[in-house]
């Protein structure tokens, strides 16, 4: 019946897009090809894109989140947003979001988290303006450019104080990419506190690219691929376990797979967001039952001082990998999946899923995107010369749980040794003040029974140590998976080397874990890092 639905649909809409009366576009049939984003480049130094954010309940039961885009009178889903180093984007996020009930009606239903403080720092244009930490409503939303090292300022990447109320006019999010940032994937989501979870697992995200070129990907195809999560109950925060989507195409054991079409002997270079908001992947290309080995490029938007051979790699929600993939031999059928994960006692399934199937044919399924010219940078490249940075300061940080009563809900920590463990609030002080020019080592360790996935705004972090033992050519990374904590002897821990030499950071944002709804429920906390003297 679902598949029947939706199969009406799609022949209402002629199968492209929506017409502009329509909320959501409807999204691709089980079985269908993968096909890569809706690619938007800058021009001259500049991209301008109109987003409106809705929701739309669909007939197969789930509440859809979508970024909607409008291309030659059509509606298109999450974009991929192209830009080069320097380049400006202006971004323009209409919150269409139809929220349970009437945003000044809070007598009769009260917002989700009061905000009871305005920073002294902003004056008050208007009691409505997005940028004075109002309250966080069912409608409420923002975006946050995950990756990126722009500033944590109101119209760029502030995610405390940044609050569009759905029905508002549109909002101008401005920013600039450094001039000496990485080339690579990023990508976009929302981010107010409470509504995060929802927003993400309803699809809203896409993924960001930063132009330039990586090693050995010169004239090869290209994939874009977004791995998202549907809600079974899209009234809960609890998402079935198998429900993954590939650029929306339904990921279902029980319905066909996904069709990844490829050139026979043609390697392809991928590149892949976890934008589900708590499977950690490990993702395999098996021709026939072997697993291959790809070509790591690049983890998190920035290249590995070396490509990796691996067979199996490992993303945690929000994690990015770049990758070669090997041609497949002609007549030979290969399989995407990933295989299955353990979180912990306490944690969510995530089991062996197959993602995709790839078939072969005799011509090019997908093209290299067009060449771009990318202005060299004209300073040193960003976070260069990290390890052998002094550390000026180190810290310990850990990650907790707590059940309320026997069988009650559970509250969620991250904690800087020495303070005392609390749910976070958006009116909390920072849990960490340093700044500018600092480099500090954290050592992040896990005491729950579930797994973990560390992630901190605004910057990246050299990885120097696993379970103290020193990583012999450390790699920059913005998320990091934490294994759970099995009950006996040392809790897992990584060493991170946190780099807050660039002033564009200066201001206060937050660092989290990024399974949404452990974030949502106070796992996260601030940090405030002040302009030089």
């Amino acid at each position: 019946m679902r598949a029947m639905l939706r199969v009406v649909l799609l022949l209402l809409l002629c199968g492209v897009g929506v017409s502009a009366q329509t909320l959501c576009p409807v999204r691709p049939l089980p079985g269908s090809p993968v096909l890569n984003p809706l690619d938007l480049y800058s021009q001259n130094g500049v991209l301008t894109v109109n987003l409106t954010l809705q929701n739309q309940k669909e007939d197969d039961g789930f509440m859809h989140y979508c970024y909607d885009y409008t291309y030659q009178g059509q509606i298109i889903e999450a974009p991929t947003l192209r830009l080069n180093p320097g380049d400006q984007l202006i971004l323009n996020l209409t919150d269409n979001i139809q929220a349970p009930y009437d945003r000044y009606e809070e007598a009769r239903n009260p917002p989700m988290e009061p905000r009871h403080t305005t920073p002294a720092s902003h004056h008050v244009l208007s009691p409505d303006d997005p940028c004075l930490a109002q309250e966080m409503l069912p409608g409420s939303t923002n975006i946050h450019f995950h990756g990126l090292n722009i500033p944590p300022i109101c119209h760029q990447d502030d995610v405390i104080d940044t609050i569009i109320q759905s029905g508002d006019p549109a909002f101008q999010y401005n920013i600039q990419v450094p001039s000496n940032d990485s080339p690579g994937m990023y990508w976009y989501h929302p981010h107010v506190h409470g509504n995060t979870t929802t927003q993400v697992e309803g699809g809203a995200a896409g993924a960001i690219i930063i132009e330039g070129s990586l090693q050995g990907t010169q004239g090869l195809p290209e994939r874009v691929l977004v791995i998202r999560q549907q809600f079974e109950n899209p009234d809960s925060w609890i998402p079935g376990p198998n429900e993954l989507t590939i650029n929306f195409q339904p990921a279902i054991p029980s319905e066909p797979s996904p069709i990844i079409g490829v050139q026979y002997g043609q390697r392809e270079f991928w590149r892949l967001v976890n934008a589900t908001t708590q499977s950690f992947l490990t993702l395999q290309i098996q021709f026939g039952t072997t697993p291959q080995q790809v070509q790591l490029l690049a983890i998190d938007g920035i290249p590995l001082q070396a490509p990796s051979y691996q067979t199996t790699l490992t993303v945690p929600p929000a994690g990015r990998v770049e990758f070669i993939t090997p041609g497949l031999p002609a007549g030979q059928a290969g399989t995407f999946l990933t295989n299955g994960f353990n979180t912990g006692p306490v944690g969510n399934p995530n089991p062996v899923q197959v993602l995709a199937s790839i078939v072969g044919t005799g011509e090019a399924q997908v093209s290299h995107p067009p060449t771009h010219l990318v202005r060299p940078a004209s300073e040193p490249q960003r976070f260069a010369g990290l390890a052998a940075q002094v550390p000026t300061a180190s810290r310990s940080l850990y990650f907790s749980e707590q059940t309320v009563g026997s069988n009650g809900p559970t509250q969620y920590f991250i904690t800087v040794k020495g303070q005392r463990p609390k749910v976070f609030h958006m009116d909390d002080p920072p849990a960490i003040v340093t700044n500018i020019g600092a480099v500090e080592d954290w050592t992040v360790e896990n005491r729950a029974g579930e797994a973990h996935a560390f992630h901190i705004h605004q910057i990246h972090f050299l990885v120097m140590a696993i379970n103290g033992i020193p990583v012999p050519n450390p790699d920059l990374q913005d998320t990091i998976v934490l294994p759970n904590w099995s009950g006996h002897g040392p809790y897992p821990n990584v060493t991170l080397r946190m780099d807050f030499r660039d002033p564009n950071i200066a201001g206060t944002f937050v660092y989290h874990c990024h399974i949404l709804d452990h974030e949502d429920g106070g796992m996260m906390s601030k940090i405030q890092v002040n302009p030089a003297n």
